[in-house]
């Protein structure tokens, strides 16, 4: 498989191009025959390249995919998880990795994707300031002061959902719609405040800002946002003409977690290491990693089932945050966003 990347002009850690014509080839059909060679499909990201996108890099450098007869032929960049949902649904890659409350209102608006491994158990969403503009104690700290909203991205859904939940009225905050990368408005100190991914802007925001010292960041987690964060999925149509195809993908994948949660640092370097365009990004993903793993990869439930494995009333949370925000129109049954399946056959192996 060949990798091409390319430098974003912006604080964005980098970003991972169309490897090849983005489509499928194989999760519209049956397995096939082992003589007709490995299976082909297409991985779609939400986003540029970050530190919990390193399992795919992983599967495919240590020949866990290859080993499970699978040949990942594209692993395609995204412009955020609503599109990427939208475009595994219709059938533009096989598997996609995205924000899961934006996977459950696109299944609300008859998109056919399903959660197979929830990758943050914990959501790592928050707010950031620069702590000598802005220090953030609570969600009320926004009362009053500028915050960059992106509308049409997993990161409102969001925001909408903690001022809520701890009472605050939305009008009482000042709001400029900011276009990605947004921490640059941060920055410039255009707005007060974002919102940002412990696992992904974070450790870039600390870099520019000078050190963990100069910001700011209040963790959504703390303040009642019980949902899970993002995570693998495929489509409905896949998992019921292919399941074979989802299992081995899934077996592949869940080997390439573990390995990555218990070796973060080498496997910051592998994805560096898969473009010399992000070379220089090896620390930054490190520093990502490392965020996961002291606070979103594990939970009760990866303790008893293995990392990825999910929770009903973790889904039963999320699924309530969005539909007491009417972000969601209608509430779907926990069985229509996620199955564990593919993970309790992986570890029963």
């Amino acid at each position: 498989m060949k990798i091409s990347h390319a430098l974003t002009a912006s604080l964005a850690a980098g970003s991972l191009l169309l490897l090849t014509a983005c489509g499928s080839s194989s999760s519209q059909a049956e397995a096939k025959p082992e003589a007709a060679g490995p299976d082909k499909v297409t991985v779609q990201l939400d986003y540029q390249v970050r530190g919990n996108h390193a399992m795919f890099q992983v599967a495919k450098d240590k020949g866990y995919f290859k080993d499970e007869g699978i040949d990942v032929t594209a692993i395609n960049i995204g412009t955020g998880s609503p599109n990427t949902l939208r475009l595994v649904g219709t059938g533009g890659a096989d598997f996609g990795f995205a924000d899961l409350p934006s996977l459950v209102t696109a299944r609300t608006q008859d998109v056919p994707v399903k959660a197979i491994a929830a990758v943050n158990q914990v959501s790592p969403l928050g707010l950031c300031s620069l702590k000598d503009n802005v220090e953030l104690t609570s969600p009320a700290s926004l009362q009053g002061k500028t915050m960059g909203v992106h509308t049409a991205g997993s990161t409102y859904i969001f925001y909408q959902a903690l001022l809520a939940k701890n009472g605050i009225d939305k009008k009482s905050v000042k709001e400029l719609t900011v276009t990605p990368p947004f921490e640059n408005y941060l920055m410039q100190k255009q707005v007060d405040a974002v919102v940002c991914y412990e696992d992904a802007e974070v450790p870039l925001l600390e870099q520019h800002a000078g050190g963990k010292d100069k910001l700011s960041i209040l963790r959504g987690s703390d303040f009642g946002y019980d949902a899970y964060g993002s995570g693998l999925f495929t489509t409905d149509k896949l998992i019921e003409s292919n399941p074979d195809l989802v299992q081995r993908f899934t077996n592949a994948y869940l080997k390439a977690f573990d390995w990555v949660a218990q070796n973060p640092d080498d496997a910051a370097a592998l994805l560096a290491g898969s473009s010399p365009e992000l070379a220089d990004k090896k620390d930054l993903f490190a520093a990502q990693l490392k965020a996961d793993v002291d606070f979103t990869f594990t939970s009760d439930q990866t303790k008893k089932q293995g990392l990825g494995a999910m929770d009903e009333q973790r889904w039963k949370s999320t699924i309530g945050i969005l539909a007491d925000q009417k972000v969601i129109k209608s509430t779907p049954e926990t069985s229509a966003v996620y199955t564990n399946e593919f993970i309790e056959n992986s570890k029963a192996n």
